[in-house]
């Protein structure tokens, strides 16, 4: 990847941090720990890799997203944003009882969501069903689906894995933030999920792993899925939970908690400086 367009991610990532903050301090709620971890991964699919047009959401032929770990929405809304789907003023309505930006996505109210999700396990099911419908349909879009490393305790994405493997669906790339932390603690004490890539393998897909803060190695990750053929590929994504906030990384209690103002503050100048220095270059 060209350095022009890992500094082009850079930004977007640094503004969808700030929104993201701004979105949960208004609303005094919200998931901003894994949506702090999952941003970059999110500025690669909606800018460099997945085939959508902004105009036409409901577009028969776009590759599909589906945010399984439904919670982190402050990754998702400010890309969807800033990609133009709708006005980033909008996204101050986040939580809103008098909006449409709701702690979860919902494909009938927020144009650019695919699929509605919430419950943990459900979404990557979904994420199947999608990808089945593309090969009974002969199409070639794909589909791309987010875990989280906690969801990953659910028994439902396992039984989900099983079927995307029985039905060699290719045009699958299933991507789980391993973050370590869930809202109890971390994911090695509250239900230990490792091997993953062991795991994964023995149900039948392709195993990647990658740094979830690398643009160039996501792109090429994303780019090596593109290339396997009659099995599903997951990609185990190494990042920081709350990553760009210095009191906020590596720290399970920001899993679903608002700064309050003092917070706010400290966190906000961190992530606006982060952005100011990277349009600086």
């Amino acid at each position: 990847m060209e350095q022009a367009k890992v500094h082009q991610l850079a930004v977007t990532s640094a503004k969808a941090r700030v929104y993201a903050m701004d979105m949960v301090h208004k609303a005094a709620s919200g998931h901003i720990g894994g949506s702090l971890s999952a941003m970059d991964l999110m500025a690669v699919l909606y800018f460099d890799e997945m085939n959508i047009d902004p105009a036409r959401p409901r577009w028969e032929d776009r590759d599909r997203f589906v945010l399984s770990k439904g919670h982190c929405t402050p990754a998702l809304y400010p890309m969807l944003a800033l990609r133009g789907y709708f006005p980033v003023e909008r996204l101050m309505e986040f939580r809103a009882l008098d909006g449409n930006l709701s702690g979860h996505p919902d494909m009938n109210q927020v144009p650019g969501v695919d699929m509605s999700t919430g419950s943990l396990g459900q979404g990557i099911s979904a994420a199947v069903g999608m990808a089945l419908a593309g090969k009974v349909d002969k199409k070639d879009y794909r589909i791309y689906a987010l875990l989280g490393d906690g969801e990953v305790e659910e028994g439902q994405v396992w039984e989900a894995a099983m079927a995307a493997a029985k039905y060699h669906l290719d045009n699958l790339c299933a991507i789980v933030d391993v973050n370590g932390l869930q809202i109890d603690g971390a994911t090695a004490d509250v239900m230990p999920s490792e091997p993953l890539d062991q795991k994964f393998a023995a149900f039948g897909w392709n195993v990647l792993k990658m740094d979830g803060h690398d643009y160039a190695a996501i792109s090429d990750t994303l780019a090596q899925a593109r290339t396997c053929k009659d099995r599903p590929t997951v990609i185990l994504m190494k990042t920081v939970k709350g990553k760009g906030v210095s009191f906020m990384e590596n720290v399970a209690g920001w899993h679903g908690k608002a700064p309050n103002d003092e917070q706010y503050a400290v966190a906000h100048a961190e992530l606006a400086a982060a952005l100011e220095e990277l349009e600086g270059r």
